[in-house]
């Protein structure tokens, strides 16, 4: 067993070696050496007779010299530099030194250069260091890495010729799955303790792999996925290795348009390499639940930095299986176009194409397996989204640099049923309109067309009714519409007549084919959900208004009246409204109420 801290020759020189720090460095002070040798120009005056009895290649060169007087030779490209080859004389010289982590992969190298090996002396350099390795440092994960992070300066040929790093990747490797299964059994050992020692007891390696080279942490990382290490530990080591080398990434290069028309540097380059080689090595089953505050924050790396177009698609597409769980935040992102919108909404508007084509191959998948409920999922994931963009549309909309075709092309490309209510994308239009004073009368009937007026809350159409902004034809409708859902409202009309109808709609054609009478149910499913949700909003804003009127007549009473004598008139002027003699009194009870609330619900959409 080789020892960790030092490793000693049994030759002995007869005498005693000294190392100096001069130019020309003397091994012997009492006797004159005999040969010069030069190592990234530093002179090393040494002996031949220790040389050649252990070096191949002096022996080699010595021998191929003309004539037996050779008295300087050059190391050409030596690895590790003049400080390693010092170690190596001292080795040849028969001195004690320590041998460590940091220079045992400098060591071997030299000793393959020098090819010291068994032929010309038993337990030469290269066996002496191969035990070290073999013995020490594969046996553990941090001494592996702090080897392997040692061979970055070594020249690759070498290192991957004498498979130091092969070596220390597969140690790695292995040493995390021997941790994975100790922490696997201290994890059931850190049940009902603080969340920090369940972290520490999962792999407490994590920052250590940060270290590596970005070529050498791709390698460790794919030898971890084929040794079955688990995936949250993966991704761990991704989020803390991007944290670690893409520190110096500002949010100033967002907005500095000047800044995109310059070639990249040296150090963009590198963090491009980081940012796509990250991308690569995320993983790609189904359990693994990569942040999305991760995954964005690499989107807009990805794109600050010019990564490459599937490195992006690649982000997107993961973004997109979890749209519905994003938050407003992270889909703002800065543009780097300049003359652009202040917003990169050309990435948002991809993130819906692959978020409905993600529902729209879920719902193909559940073909002829409809849900019973009167949401699915999937319709549920797409009713988050809507109110997600609305939210987003009204947050961009006030952007001068916005054009009027992206701003159209988000509200369009979400299908009818993803809104149940037009509330938030009419106060996006408004807040649009109020941006972009210099559009025409067209363009303006063009983008108010997208709103349904049928889909506004009573609130919104008061506020609609009374906005200049809107062009006439809307106020139009708006009006029209909020009359008729008042004359429905005043004669108990529930939508039963408009629902059955749809309902009987809905009956397969024997004409048509069974995939077009899937399709054609499936349809009329969206159009019942969308109805029934209609319903319910509208059941909500009746019972509201049912309080409101019982309030008022609890509040008319007279002090001197009595609960019960309340009560029967309160009851009497509710029956007034079923009966059909009582049309002029429902009418102006119904004006006054609403004047009542038209000032006050109106400020909630407000936008001057």
């Amino acid at each position: 067993m080789v020892s960790e801290t030092s490793l000693s020759s049994s030759k002995r020189s007869p005498a005693t070696p000294k190392f100096c720090n001069s130019f020309t460095t003397r091994i012997f002070a009492d006797v004159a050496g005999d040969i010069t040798i030069v190592v990234d120009g530093e002179s090393f005056l040494l002996h031949k007779f220790p040389l050649v009895t252990l070096s191949g290649k002096i022996r080699k060169m010595v021998a191929e010299a003309k004539g037996s007087n050779v008295s300087s030779l050059e190391l050409i490209n030596f690895p590790g530099g003049h400080q390693t080859f010092e170690l190596a004389m001292k080795f040849c010289y028969g001195m004690n030194f320590e041998i460590t982590t940091f220079d045992v992969a400098r060591l071997r190298c030299a000793a393959e250069y020098l090819e010291m090996t068994e032929e010309y002396r038993e337990q030469n350099l290269i066996s002496r260091t191969d035990i070290y390795l073999n013995e020490i440092v594969f046996q553990s994960l941090q001494k592996s890495v702090e080897v392997l992070s040692t061979c970055e300066m070594l020249p690759p040929d070498t290192v991957d010729e004498i498979e130091i790093s092969n070596g220390c990747v597969e140690a790695i490797a292995m040493n995390a799955c021997k941790e994975q299964l100790v922490s696997g059994l201290s994890k059931l050992d850190c049940d009902g303790k603080s969340e920090e020692l369940k972290e520490d007891c999962v792999a407490w390696w994590v920052e250590d792999l940060s270290v590596l080279r970005i070529d050498y942490f791709q390698r460790v990382i794919c030898a971890m996925g084929r040794m079955g290490v688990r995936s949250d530990s993966i991704i761990a080591s991704l989020m803390h290795y991007a944290q670690s080398s893409l520190k110096g990434i500002g949010k100033c290069q967002f907005w500095n348009p000047s800044r995109t028309n310059s070639s990249p540097t040296s150090v963009e380059k590198d963090q491009r390499i980081i940012v796509e080689t990250l991308v690569s090595l995320m993983p790609t089953d189904k359990s693994s639940s990569i942040p999305l505050t991760f995954l964005f924050g690499m989107l807009k790396m990805a794109i600050m930095l010019g990564a490459t177009i599937p490195c992006r698609l690649e982000l997107e597409r993961r973004i997109a299986l979890r749209l519905e769980m994003v938050s407003l935040d992270d889909l703002l992102i800065p543009s780097l176009q300049s003359g652009d919108s202040l917003f990169d909404v050309d990435t948002v508007h991809r993130l819906l194409v692959n978020f409905l084509q993600r529902v729209e191959e879920e719902e193909t998948e559940d073909y002829g397996y409809e849900s019973d409920g009167f949401c699915s999922s999937g319709h549920g994931s797409l009713l988050k989204v809507g109110q997600l963009i609305d939210a987003y549309l009204a947050e961009i909309a006030p952007d001068p640099y916005l054009s009027l075709q992206k701003f159209i092309a988000l509200i369009e490309i979400l299908p009818d049923y993803a809104r149940v209510i037009d509330d938030g994308l009419y106060r996006a239009v408004d807040i649009y309109l109020k941006a972009h004073p210099a559009l025409t009368e067209q363009e303006c009937k063009k983008l108010c067309k997208l709103i349904d007026c049928q889909k506004l809350s009573e609130e919104a159409c008061n506020h609609a009714a009374q906005n200049d902004r809107l062009p006439l034809q809307m106020v139009v409708q708006v009006l029209y519409f909020e009359q008729l859902r008042l004359k429905n409202a005043l004669s108990g009309s529930s939508g039963d007549g408009l629902l059955s109808q749809r309902i009987s709609s809905g009956v397969p054609s024997a004409a048509m084919s069974p995939r077009d009478n899937y399709a054609s149910l499936r349809r009329e499913n969206r159009e019942l959900k969308l109805e029934i949700s209609r319903m319910r909003v509208r059941l909500s804003e009746l019972e509201k208004e049912q309080m409101f009127m019982k309030q008022g007549i609890i509040d008319k009473a007279g002090n001197g009246r009595t609960f019960l004598t309340s009560l029967s008139k309160g009851i009497g002027r509710i029956a007034i409204f079923s009966s059909q003699g009582g049309g002029k009194r429902q009418k102006s009870g119904r004006k006054s109420r609403g004047s009542e609330g038209k000032t006050g619900r109106s400020r909630r959409y407000s936008v001057s």
